[in-house]
């Protein structure tokens, strides 16, 4: 899909940027906002959409059950990496810090991985890189795609990324 192809479909998209932010007032989904994760999750996780769409299952950090959150990643000088486009406070931040960071991606079939966070200093490069791939990041961040690097700077500490690392599988 071209940028051209995600702006297109971001344009027949039925909400603005006002009521997706207002889905996540407070960091944290309304109804409307569940209902769209709940369906993402199936689709990305099935591998239909291109590599960069996938579903992010992390244990919940009070009821140890999986959750699925429906993500866009980044790919930055040969990695690949999750942003969190509500900031420090929503769930699957928590959850993968409760855990360590291990965590499964799932994009047509599970894998296991390591999600290692990057310090606030060396963020800013990829929450540009975030912006520019995932369209539905936009309404979140205060910040335009084609900013200047210094734009993403100032905001970088408010907005966690993660690198996703495989993990050496053991052979019993």
């Amino acid at each position: 899909m071209t940028r051209d192809d995600e702006e297109r479909t971001m344009r027949l998209w039925p909400y603005g940027e006002s009521d997706l932010r207002a889905m996540y007032r407070g960091g944290r989904g309304n109804a409307t906002a569940r209902r769209f994760a709940r369906f993402w999750a199936v689709v990305q996780g099935a591998g239909v959409l291109p590599r960069r769409w996938v579903t992010l299952e992390v244990p919940g950090r009070r009821t140890g059950r999986t959750t699925r959150f429906p993500l866009g990643m980044a790919d930055w000088n040969g990695h690949w990496y999750l942003v969190s486009m509500l900031g420090n406070d929503c769930n699957w931040v928590r959850n993968v810090r409760a855990v360590g960071g291990a965590v499964t991606i799932r994009h047509g079939r599970a894998r296991p991985r390591r999600l290692v966070e990057v310090p606030p200093a060396e963020r800013a490069p990829i929450i540009k890189r975030y912006l520019q791939k995932v369209p539905g990041g936009r309404p979140h961040i205060p910040a335009l795609p084609d900013a200047p690097i210094a734009d993403f700077e100032a905001i970088a500490a408010q907005y966690p990324v993660f690198r996703i690392d495989a993990v050496e599988e053991r052979v019993a």
